[in-house]
């Protein structure tokens, strides 16, 4: 526990003290579900320890997934769903053991594993196994009855993407992070609005990733700078 809260900055305090506060009081105000809120907190801790690069974030991530893989089935989001109980939770125990594998003898900005750098190569990769992906994974969605297919398959794709990149330790992993936030916050502002639901500590989770991505690919790329001159 001590490895895990040790050398936050300001902004890390700032941010987590901040969405917390939001989600307690959407929890009461709107009668959010347990669940929900569950899913919010943990996943918030998850991310911002995977932006300093703590291998602690996998034990709150495996919370995360499952619990955010039943209320999205619950909306009917077949593919967010999916992506989480098949993909994110047992990914989860792969992370733990590939970033312990990975560990850093000299951290330069408290993190536990080394960061790497995508080729440009890597990014042609990337980009066009994405497009072909989301195009393929919609129609499966639609057929099996799913909402917003589009938008859900390209923020699946994208996330199971920058899933590998994170799990190999790659600072772009954060861009494709930021895309898929957006296209989330998007997604289930839909799914909200179209169903009445109250889970709406969702939408301030995926918006504490929002901005958790943007510090965590600054994070990431400094990280990496600093080991590779060290």
């Amino acid at each position: 526990m001590n490895n895990m809260v040790k050398g936050w900055t300001m902004f890390e305090k700032i941010w987590i003290t901040v969405f917390t506060a939001i989600n307690i009081y959407l929890f009461f105000a709107f009668d959010d579900s347990l669940l929900g809120l569950i899913s919010s907190m943990t996943g918030m801790l998850c991310v911002v320890l995977v932006a300093k690069g703590k291998i602690s974030n996998f034990y709150f991530g495996i919370v995360q997934a499952g619990t955010y893989a039943y209320i999205s089935y619950t909306y009917g989001l077949y593919g967010e769903s999916m992506l989480n109980a098949l993909f994110y939770f047992p990914l989860q125990f792969v992370g733990l053991y590939l970033w312990n594998k990975n560990k850093t003898k000299n951290s330069v900005s408290g993190e536990d594993v080394v960061a790497k750098k995508l080729t440009a190569k890597g990014w042609i990769s990337v980009v066009v196994i994405a497009v072909v992906a989301s195009v393929a994974y919609a129609q499966l969605l639609h057929s099996i009855g799913g909402q917003q297919v589009r938008l859900d398959s390209v923020a699946v794709v994208l996330s199971v993407i920058a899933q590998i990149l994170m799990l190999r330790r790659y600072a772009e992993q954060w861009i494709l992070w930021i895309l898929v936030n957006i296209l989330s916050i998007a997604l289930w502002v839909i799914a909200l609005t179209q169903t009445g639901g109250n889970d709406w500590t969702m939408m301030v989770m995926w918006t504490a990733f929002l901005f958790n991505s943007v510090y965590g690919y600054i994070n990431w790329m400094k990280i990496s700078k600093k080991q590779a001159v060290n």
